[in-house]
Parts: structure tokens; sequence; C-alpha cells
């Protein structure tokens, strides 16, 4: 039986996957899926979405958390990024930055490849050491 930290990533990394469907990513075809916990045991998914204009594109990350907090979620426990093929991807800077911004600094951050592989288990200090915060 697994334990219930790996259940929570397979589950998460399985929403994650599932959000990647719906990017939007004509220009880079790399489509990202991203699946955010709530406390209260909800998950939210985000997934990237790209512009001809390349500075207005957001990344699955981002969407995840934004829409989470326009929905009122504040308090997170996980956080799944599914992208990539053979190399996942992982958070990119500005991503790390606001995930730091919303998310408990022990939080884990799952990573996977958007097929199989294995799932990178991280944390939001490990992502972004010595985070800028006021």
């Amino acid at each position: 039986m697994l334990n219930q930290k790996q259940q929570d990533a397979d589950e998460l990394v399985k929403a994650a996957r599932n959000a990647a469907k719906a990017a939007y990513c004509p220009y880079s075809n790399y489509p990202v899926g991203a699946a955010l916990r709530l406390r209260d045991g909800r998950i939210v998914t985000g997934c990237n979405i790209e512009n001809a204009s390349y500075g207005l594109c957001n990344c699955a990350e981002r969407t995840a958390i934004f829409k989470a907090v326009s929905e009122g979620g504040r308090a997170f426990t996980a956080l799944a990024v599914c992208g990539g093929k053979e190399r996942p991807a992982y958070p990119c800077g500005a991503c790390r930055q606001v995930i730091a911004e919303f998310c408990p600094s022990d939080m884990p951050v799952y990573i996977a490849p958007l097929e199989g592989g294995d799932i990178a288990a991280t944390t939001v200090a490990e992502l972004l050491p010595l985070t800028f915060s006021l």
C-alpha cells in the first residue's frame, strides 16, 4: 500500500498531466500543467497560456495559483508541475517567486514529465532559496 505522501503526489501529478491537455501553446508546442492542493483537499489546476507577445504568456504554475487565490484559496499544501518528455519542466524564476509568495517554504513540489517517468520531489525553499519577501 502506498503511503499518504506518495498517493498525494500521484494524484496531483495525474491532475497536472490532465491540465496540460488544455494548454494553449501554439508557439512553443510545449504543454505544461500544474495542480495545486488546498488545505481543504480541493485541487486547483492550471496550464500554460501563450501569446504572440511572449511577455504576456502565463505559466501553468502561476495560472493555478492565481486561479486558486481568485477563488479565495490561501492555504496550500502541495503542488505538481508536469511538462516535457524525457526531462521534466521545472518552474521558471517568475513562477518560483510567485510560489514562494503564496506557499509555505516546506511545502512539497512534485515535478514529472508529461508521460511516465519518475516523480521528483522538492520543496518551495529548495526551488527558491533566500526568498525575496516583505
